[in-house]
């Protein structure tokens, strides 16, 4: 396959962005325990990271019995969003490299609009996507599914196959491979550190993997670096 240069990066919001997983699956945990489902921290990361809401809902309904109202996820939200605005961090150096990148850029989470907005706030990081935020409440299938980056990718004007999309989970890597674009793994955020979890993404032959978030200019492909090679 002819290299192409990169037009476009497609970045995941939680644990590429922000090191919000930990949070958001201990709060998550809890929250199931007060409705009556046990389940641990690790079994909640292994089915739930990079899904969507809706997905998330679907699988506690049909495998747990447990129905997801607007109570719930008021309650969850609230908690979450607490805990968000004074624990969450930036990933280590991702604001110099987005500031390094040298081409168009976008997010692309599974999160809620207002969820991905605070969390780019509280960090420091929405002077550099907004308006450029796109989530999977704006398509019908979530991540796997290639619905969000292709939409990403349209908004943008760009060609999938000029877009890098940068993923920590394995939804989203088959998200991106769905739609046709190259994928970085990226396992630099606190929970996915673990060698089981660096194994699930790579069984899934992510273009790389990497754990410093600054090792991410070096597979984002110029125009001049594709020339070089001709």
């Amino acid at each position: 396959m002819a290299a192409k240069a990169t037009e476009l990066v497609i970045f995941d919001c939680d644990g590429v962005l922000v090191d919000s997983e930990p949070i958001s699956i201990t709060v998550l945990v809890e929250a199931l325990a007060a409705a009556g489902v046990a389940m641990s921290e690790a079994e909640a990361h292994e089915r739930f990271l990079g899904r969507s809401l809706k997905s998330m809902s679907e699988i506690l309904h049909d495998e747990y019995g447990l129905a997801i109202d607007a109570a719930f996820l008021e309650a969850m939200r609230k908690v979450l969003y607490e805990r968000f605005r004074s624990e969450l961090q930036p990933i280590p150096g991702v604001a110099e490299t987005v500031d390094a990148l040298g081409v168009a850029h976008c997010v692309a989470s599974s999160s809620q609009p207002e969820r991905i907005r605070l969390s780019l706030s509280v960090t420091g990081l929405i002077g550099r996507f907004e308006p450029n935020i796109f989530s999977a409440s704006m398509v019908v299938h979530g991540k796997p599914a290639p619905d969000l980056f292709l939409h990403a990718s349209a908004e943008m004007g760009v060609d999938p196959a000029r877009c890098v999309v940068v993923e920590d989970s394995p939804a989203g890597i088959m998200a991106a491979k769905a739609a046709g674009m190259r994928v970085v793994a990226f396992t630099g955020g606190s929970h996915a550190r673990t060698l089981r979890h660096r194994d699930a993404l790579l069984d899934l032959r992510p273009d790389a993997l990497f754990d410093d978030m600054r090792e991410l200019l070096q597979f984002v492909r110029k125009e001049e670096d594709v020339g070089k090679e001709h």
